[in-house]
């Protein structure tokens, strides 16, 4: 039997532990041979025993861009291999229907390996998956030229086809019907839905016409997914090439039910609402994850003077108008109060409004969205 090279099949280390380390190797590892392997000592080239370590700011640099495309950093030592569970999204076809992965597949396992070499100042991982197998590596160096991720060359071009898209059906368009959005507005925005399964709307995210992303939605159980490797882009952003006000919203339902009000100039959030708003300090643009879609978007945004933020009237919409007023700016953004249902409940959203009170409603409300509070108006 030919031995592997080192560093292949990493071994499970973890620390402070006294669970058995076996618990944590993810289903597919378990299914590759069993070979004899070690921990390697890193060492500096020529001094045998002399360990290379990261300074913070190489450490910081790492960190950045690892959980830019979304692996935990803070879960590993330096010098250690690691497991946590993928972050990717992808679709995996079950045959009889469609689920997301990886993100551990429906076993939820641990199967991406991560390590960072301090010698090489280098963070390498890759998913042992069975149905994934994505791997990389950044470099510490902060110099985009030395910046080497390996993301995009697992990538594959998205489009209709490998997305195995197609019009939406009858019975996707009577959905759309129910929540009083129009056919036209579905073409306009080319909502599509699977081949593979009748019951899923395909939200496609578009820049200057090529898709990006698709944000996948079953009818039926009301799951979201999104395409593998697609990007987090703001949904609707060919609506706000021109004009200096934008309307933010949290979905793409109520994206399209701003346009059927007729307030073209709006887009969706790619990832929802956070449950809370963050207790940190608000680090810079280029350090948050989350929002990363901002920083990538600004071309469209910064031009923007007036920003009328339009989330959902629960907890996790305030927070979110929150961190969008903080990352854009309190002085350029309004918010729209959604109006009283009854004597104890308020309509949550814009799609809401516009089923239960109609378009005109929905528009007058938009248009009398206040100043961010805290705010005021210049004399």
């Amino acid at each position: 039997m030919i031995s592997p090279p080192q560093g292949v099949f990493p071994p499970i280390h973890t620390s402070n532990c006294d669970c058995n380390p076996q618990r944590f190797q993810p289903q597919s590892l378990q299914l590759l041979p069993h070979f004899k392997l070690r921990a390697l000592r890193l060492q500096s080239s020529g001094f045998p025993g002399e360990e290379e370590t990261l300074d913070l700011y190489e450490i910081n640099a790492l960190k950045q861009k690892v959980e830019d495309i979304g692996i935990n950093f803070d879960s590993c030592t330096p010098g250690q291999y690691t497991h946590q569970i993928c972050p990717l999204v992808g679709i995996f076809n079950t045959r009889s229907s469609y689920s997301s992965f990886c993100k551990g597949g429906q076993s939820k396992e641990w199967s991406l390996s991560f390590h960072i070499n301090q010698n090489q100042k280098v963070a390498i991982w890759r998913c042992f998956s069975f149905d994934c197998g994505w791997a990389g590596h950044v470099l510490a160096d902060v110099s985009p030229t030395q910046d080497v991720v390996n993301k995009n060359k697992f990538s594959k071009k998205l489009s209709e086809e490998t997305l195995r898209l197609e019009p939406l059906g009858d019975e996707l368009i009577n959905y759309f019907a129910e929540r009083m959005i129009s056919a036209e507005i579905l073409q306009k925005n080319a909502v599509m839905q699977m081949v593979d399964d009748k019951n899923v709307i395909a939200f496609t995210y578009r820049r200057k016409g090529e898709i990006v992303n698709c944000k996948f939605r079953s009818i039926t159980n009301r799951k979201f997914w999104q395409a593998k490797h697609g990007e987090r882009i703001l949904y609707g952003l060919e609506g706000i090439e021109e004009g200096n006000t934008i309307v933010i919203v949290e979905g793409e339902i109520d994206k399209l039910s701003m346009d059927q009000a007729g307030i073209l100039n709006c887009v969706s959030v790619p990832d929802g609402a956070p449950q809370q708003v963050s207790i940190k300090a608000l680090p810079s643009k280029k350090q948050e994850a989350r929002f990363k879609y901002l920083l990538d978007n600004n071309g469209y945004l910064d031009k923007a003077s007036r920003i009328i933020l339009a989330t959902d009237g629960d907890g996790p919409g305030q927070a979110l108008a929150e961190e969008l007023s903080c990352r854009l700016g309190k002085e350029r953004c309004w918010l729209v109060t959604w109006p009283k249902k009854d004597e104890l409940t308020y309509y949550k959203d814009a799609n809401e409004v516009l089923v239960h009170l109609g378009p005109e409603a929905l528009r007058h409300i938009v248009e009398s969205a206040e100043l961010y509070e805290g705010v005021k108006n210049s004399p």
